[in-house]
Formats: C-alpha cells, sequence, structure tokens
C-alpha cells in the first residue's frame, strides 16, 4: 500500500538535472495542433502536467481530467495517459527551454525508442536524470532496476479461480505470466477498456498488481479462519483473502478513511464477497474489535518506491523525510495489531516500497521488540531466492510488476 491510505504527505518536486540526450530528434508537432484526438490529448496532457506543479498526484489529475473531458476517443484518453507517464520518467533529459508540449512529446518518442530496443541510454544518465539522488543513500539502486522502471508497466487483474478459464479466452489480450506463483493472474496486453467489460461487472475479476496478489498467497488463510486487513484500503487485498477463504470464515477490513472502505463496499457486492466485516481504524492502540485472530495483514502505508514503474510522478514527489516519518508509522501499527494474535497466529507484512528504513530496518526494529514473534519461511516463486526467513523482496526488473517487500511471522504458542 502506498502512504495515502493512512494519510499523504504535500511535498514539493525534486529537482530534475539539466541537459538533453544526444542527437535525440524534435518531433514534428503539426499533427498535434490541428484540433484532432492527438491534439486533445497532448492539451490534456500538459494542462495535467502544469496542474501537478503546484504539488498534486499527477496521477489523480490526470483521472478527472478524463473524466470531465468531452469528445475525447478510448484511444485519445489512453494516448493522453501514455504522455504524462512517459514525462515522469523522462522529463530529466528534457529541462531546456522548449514548449512544454513540445517536450512532453520528445520524452514519448524517448520513450518509445527505449522500449523498442533502440535508445541506447547510460548508466550514468538513468543514475542521475531518472530518479531523486537521495535513492541511492536509501536503497539498492542497481542498473536492472533503473532500466525497468522506465519502462512502460504491465497490466495485471485477478481473475476468479471460477471463470479463469473462461477469461482466458472471451477477453482479447489476456495471457498467462511466465512466473506460475500467482496462479490466478493473468496479464493483460490488449487495449479493451476492462473497466467497461461485462465480465467486470459481474465480478468475474480484479485490477490487482502481480506483487499484491503474491501478498495474499504469502498469507495462506485458510476457509473458517478469522483475519484481519488492519489497512484496507479500497479492499483489494481483502477481497483476495476472501477467495482463498472459500468465502468462508471472516475477514475484518479496517482504514482510516470512510471513502475507502465505501469503495470496497461496493467491489466486494460485485465480487460476491459478504464474509468481511469493515471499520474505522486511525491507525491508535484501541483497536476496532476485541476479536482475535488467526492472522493479521499489515499492507502498511508507504513510500511507494515500488510503484515508480506505474506513477512516475511520484519519484518527484516523494522525500527522504517521508521515509522516516512512514518508518515509525509502519512500526507503531505492527505493534498495535500484534496484540490480537491467537497463539499461533500469523502476522504478514508489506509494503510496495524499497528503502531499507521501511523493509529490513523495520523488521530488526520489531524482532527486538516482540520476542514473542518468530518469522515464518515465505516460498518463493521459481527463479527467485529469499536472503533471510521470513523476508521476500518482489523487484520490478525480476516480476515486471510493481516492487514489494514482506516479512511474516507466527505469534509463539
Amino acid at each position: 500500500m502506498n502512504k495515502t491510505s493512512h494519510g499523504g504527505h504535500h511535498r514539493r518536486p525534486d529537482r530534475a538535472p539539466q541537459g538533453r540526450p544526444p542527437a535525440f530528434r524534435r518531433p514534428n508537432i503539426r499533427a498535434t495542433t490541428g484540433g484532432g484526438q492527438p491534439a486533445r490529448a497532448i492539451d490534456i496532457a500538459t494542462d495535467v502536467i502544469r496542474k501537478a506543479e503546484a504539488g498534486h498526484p499527477a496521477d489523480g489529475l490526470l483521472r478527472e481530467a478524463l473524466r470531465a473531458a468531452r469528445g475525447v476517443s478510448p484511444d485519445g484518453a489512453r494516448r493522453a495517459a501514455r504522455w504524462v507517464f512517459d514525462w515522469y520518467r523522462w522529463q530529466g533529459w528534457f529541462q531546456g527551454s522548449e514548449p512544454l508540449p513540445q517536450k512532453i512529446q520528445m520524452a514519448a518518442e524517448m520513450a518509445d525508442a527505449f522500449e523498442s530496443g533502440r535508445g541506447g541510454v547510460s548508466l550514468e544518465d538513468l543514475r542521475t536524470r531518472a530518479v531523486p539522488s537521495w535513492t541511492q543513500e536509501e536503497m539498492t539502486v542497481s542498473e536492472a532496476w533503473l532500466r525497468a522502471i522506465q519502462k512502460r508497466p504491465a497490466l495485471w487483474i485477478r481473475a476468479r479461480a471460477a471463470s479463469l478459464a473462461d477469461l482466458a479466452m472471451s477477453v482479447r489480450g489476456l495471457e498467462r505470466p511466465a512466473l506460475a506463483f500467482c496462479g490466478q493472474a493473468l496479464e493483460h496486453c490488449g487495449d479493451e477498456d476492462l473497466f467497461r467489460l461485462p465480465q467486470f461487472h459481474e465480478g468475474q475479476f480484479e485490477l490487482q498488481d502481480w506483487s499484491s496478489q503474491a501478498v495474499g498467497h504469502w498469507c495462506a488463510p485458510k476457509p473458517g479462519e478469522t483475519w484481519w486487513d488492519a489497512c484496507a484500503g479500497e479492499g483489494g487485498k481483502t477481497l483476495h483473502l476472501s477467495e482463498l477463504m472459500g468465502n468462508k470464515g471472516l475477514i475484518w477490513a479496517s482504514d482510516r478513511a470512510d471513502w475507502r472502505l465505501k469503495k470496497l463496499k461496493q467491489r466486494a457486492a460485485r465480487a460476491g464477497v459478504f464474509n468481511y466485516r469493515s471499520a474505522l481504524w486511525e491507525g491508535g492502540a484501541k483497536l476496532p474489535t476485541k476479536t482475535r485472530f488467526d492472522g493479521v495483514l499489515v499492507d502498511a502505508p508507504c513510500s511507494g518506491i515500488g510503484t515508480w514503474q506505474r506513477n512516475p510522478h511520484a519519484r518527484w514527489t516523494t522525500r527522504p523525510t517521508d521515509i522516516r516519518e512512514l518508518a515509525e508509522v509502519q512500526q507503531r501499527l505492527l505493534d498495535h495489531v500484534t496484540p490480537s494474535l491467537k497463539p499461533g497466529g500469523r502476522l504478514v507484512y508489506s509494503v510496495c516500497t524499497l528503502s531499507r528504513a521501511e523493509t529490513t530496518e523495520v523488521v530488526q526494529a520489531f524482532h527486538s521488540r516482540h520476542p514473542e514473534m518468530e518469522p515464518v519461511p515465505l516460498s518463493m516463486p521459481d527463479g527467485l531466492e529469499s536472503n533471510q526467513v521470513g523476508q521476500a523482496w518482489l523487484w520490478p526488473q525480476d516480476i515486471r510488476a510493481n516492487g514489494m517487500f514482506v516479512a511474516a511471522w507466527k505469534k509463539k504458542e
């Protein structure tokens, strides 16, 4: 979960390095100034990027802009979205005085070249232009990670088990992933608007990233158990836990934002999920229930570094101070939920970030405070290894999905 589920931070964008890529041709922008769909798309993208300079998240502004736009075709909407996100991946190469619409298109052309293997980009350029400089101090910054987050992300769905075979046949562009760890994961490689499909409205699938689906599998809930999704947000993992439990047992789903829980209610109704209760929880010592749980999932608010491929604007609005503040929140959440576990109960901590402060340092501090909790091994997807019992790293370059860190413990009996 990113930082928004338990409160966000208003941040100034990090200043990108100066300079332009050598020998990169300027696009012909005449095609986008004639009032057609490309022109509408560049207008929308430009407006979103300018408004985002005030510190508002670009993805939210984009959703609002596309909702308000009239007469924009699905292709035009996709183009506008692609241009916005391409800009935040490649803006470090285009800091000259050209008009913003032209620079946006230059960034999109560079993205196209990089995707096709035609755009040679040096490691030094990636280190200095693709991410803020502070990342070198906060996490492992590898060439493989840098190149992965510069690519456009894959789009994943989680099919209901009963619908998996039918969906793979009936929806164009759905493909099975190379990693078989998440058996209900399908990658959408087509152009269809998934939200408009009847299969979506019938609850046959949810949009859910591959790494988020992996978290549900590591929780490994059993039918009839009682679980708590402590930072449920809009309920993606709650719904997955329910399916893994066969819609039997009980899941408490809590969040600090009532509007997110209302979204969860809508999603649960569509998916036919009824074995849950929702409750507001601010994340403090006063818990929403006195229930003792077989398992607790803390999908904690975090800096979201693992989502920088999908949400590149966040690269330039996240600050190192955010990481420190969020690590403190994560520690408190784990401390507050641990007493609610039954003896033998399972605690799973997940964050879609890759900073040391929010991952291994949180785990080490938790171990020192909670000797009653012992790490439990996590099975890894084929080809991936865990270098520490009870901990798993998922990197975008390995799984073609969001980066994720997961840790799991069992309460001693």
